[in-house]
């Protein structure tokens, strides 16, 4: 699966390179992902979860271990000034929790973080508008982060 989703990227950046916008790929991709490179279901169970889902589901996107998540996503174009300023707010909470990813040109995952729905509504149930700061804010779930012991890094936050 991870080859159709190679294939999809690929196709989606040779059409953006040939007429200037991208297919509107991205929350596939980003539900893909969330799934199986976040939340730990093997390709082969999203693919059974997905099989009766439609493009309009209302409330979630997927749902594991007795979880609905709702996902959300970003991508800048690459084009100057292009830049992540906006995330999508959730028009309804019937999920538990959100997750939010924000890939590089190349739908490669820059970083992710996850909101429990609780904790996202006190925070954001004003309806106000979205940064990528704002959504920092919640726990990361990538890149993942650990703390080295030794000396000659004094215990800094480094990429595992």
């Amino acid at each position: 699966m991870d080859e159709i989703r190679a294939e999809l990227v690929r196709t989606a950046l040779q059409w953006q390179e040939k007429f200037g916008v991208a297919p509107a790929i991205t929350s596939a991709i980003s539900e893909f992902d969330a799934a199986t490179r976040l939340v730990g279901c093997s390709v082969e169970e999203y693919s059974s979860l997905m099989q009766d889902a439609t493009a309009v589901r209302k409330g979630y996107d997927f749902s594991y271990k007795e979880k609905r998540y709702q996902d959300k996503a970003n991508r800048p174009s690459g084009r100057k000034g292009s830049k992540v300023t906006r995330v999508a707010n959730p028009k309804n909470h019937e999920w538990d929790l959100l997750i939010w990813i924000l890939y590089d040109r190349q739908y490669e995952m820059q970083e992710a973080w996850q909101w429990e729905v609780k904790k996202f509504r006190k925070k954001f149930d004003s309806g106000e508008r979205l940064s990528p700061d704002n959504m920092r804010g919640g726990k990361r779930l990538y890149p993942r982060t650990t703390l080295i012991s030794s000396k000659s890094h004094r215990g800094l936050t480094v990429n595992s």
